[in-house]
């Protein structure tokens, strides 16, 4: 996309239609409103096997309003945005929540809960790059995956995606906020092997600055080195041993743990974490921390979907659970308060350890480190965890060699409880920031 792409409308337009569907919304006699007005556009490019495979181009808007009569609640959106579909949609919204049953837990969070005033957290870093420039750095990012070794045989393709954003979010309790975000990619999957004895990798860069992204040639290295490390995969025999998830996949654990103790499954009562606030549920060197004003920041922002003002906080410490993830509903069923996380979290972090991936699994010495999980393997009522896997078998503390078409399974609850050690080789994927983490055992099934 050339460096004039630019949005289509204004801030102060968006601005200015959330303001118009506010006051409609209160001419028509609703108690409540809050809508969310946003314009995204971007372009991807994928190369496969030297030749241009897709161009795409993106561009789309649109206005979520929800409405609240009384204790009742409507949602409409549209993406016209002349005054008459406007008009229209809250009026929609409206006739919904006529329809709908009361719940005495709906409405706005409090007032004095709203972000008033918006730090800049440098979440927008437009990239002027031309269809010919993506194309370019794409076949430089596959180019290198096939000469990092005369086994990578086939490709998937290299993919370069830039993709820009912004939004106004406001609400009839004067809150109104939003800014522009961008956030960028390079990505490559590359087969290794021949016939019957073939295997898959990839890898990927992301982050809002392409200028901080892995070079192209790097990021199509990794995903060769990676498939070519996975030839002459094998089961193991089905036992209990130690398990190390790969940096890739411990975002994933840190996950769980969101999912488990969210709002929405803790008032369902279908999370094990249910009645566990206070309490130990992790290792005592456990600690885990929420960060939402990261500076450019993947999961970095000033408020939530409600319009609730973030803040730091600890979600573990010395192991135990300080905080759930609650919004404004979730918390009124709960007869808690919000911790401004509806919508999700917010750059999770846990603490990192002393080793690097190469320490633990010389501290480990014998055991499994996996780098791929396949299926959703995951109750989380009672934590049982069941998905397949694959990776590298490890001993005396060095990987002996590749491992597929295995099974490992435990219990969610368990796992956090087992945690031995988390690396220092974090990688910065998304809103969970973690190492490599050390499950101390697990069943695998394999032969």
């Amino acid at each position: 996309m050339s460096e004039t792409a630019t949005f289509s409308y204004p801030f102060a337009t968006l601005q200015q239609l959330a303001d118009d569907v506010l006051r409609h919304a209160r001419d028509k006699g609703a108690t409540a409103c809050e809508v969310d007005v946003s314009e995204g556009f971007g372009q991807s490019v994928t190369v496969r096997c030297d030749e241009v495979e897709t161009i795409e181009f993106n561009r789309d808007k649109g206005i979520g309003i929800t409405v609240y009569s009384g204790q009742r609640k409507g949602y409409a959106s549209t993406s016209d945005f002349s005054p008459k579909a406007l008009r229209e949609t809250v009026e929609a919204a409206l006739a919904i929540a006529r329809f709908t049953a009361e719940d005495d837990c709906a409405g706005l969070a409090e007032a004095a809960l709203m972000a008033r005033d918006c730090p800049d957290l440098d979440l927008y870093h437009p990239w002027g790059l031309s269809v010919e420039e993506a194309i370019a750095t794409a076949r430089r990012c596959e180019q290198a995956a096939f000469d990092a070794s005369p086994q990578v045989s086939n490709s998937e393709g290299a993919s370069i995606s830039t993709q820009q954003a912004h939004f106004v979010s406001a609400n009839s309790l004067g809150f109104m906020g939003g800014y522009p975000t961008s956030r960028h990619y390079i990505s490559c999957s590359v087969i290794a092997g021949e016939q019957d004895a073939m295997q898959r990798d990839d890898w990927y860069t992301t982050h809002r600055n392409a200028a901080h992204l892995d070079a192209a040639d790097h990021v199509g290295r990794i995903a060769a080195e990676r498939a070519v490390a996975r030839l002459g995969g094998r089961k193991v025999k089905t036992g209990e041993f130690p398990v190390i998830f790969e940096a890739t996949l411990a975002g994933g654990l840190l996950g769980s743990l969101v999912h488990a103790a969210s709002g929405g499954a803790l008032y369902r009562k279908s999370s094990f974490l249910l009645d566990q606030l206070g309490k130990r549920i992790m290792p005592e060197f456990v600690h885990i921390a929420e960060r939402p004003h990261i500076p450019c920041g993947l999961g970095s922002s000033a408020f939530d979907s409600d319009g609730v003002a973030t803040r730091d906080r600890d979600v573990v410490a010395d192991g135990i659970l300080q905080g759930y993830f609650l919004s404004t509903y979730t918390a009124r069923k709960l007869g808690m308060q919000t911790t401004a996380n509806a919508g999700g979290s917010h750059n999770l972090i846990i603490q990192p350890g002393q080793h690097d991936l190469a320490g633990l699994m010389a501290a480990m010495g014998r055991g499994l480190l996996v780098t791929e999980l396949l299926g959703h393997g995951i109750n989380y009522v009672t934590g049982d965890y069941s998905r397949g896997a694959a990776g590298y078998w490890i001993e005396n503390g060095k990987i002996a060699y590749p491992v597929e078409e295995i099974t490992i399974a435990g219990n969610l609850r368990d796992m956090l409880a087992g945690i031995v050690a988390v690396g220092n080789d974090v990688l910065i994927r998304g809103s969970k920031q973690t190492g490599s983490i050390w499950i101390d055992r697990m069943t695998v099934a394999g032969d």
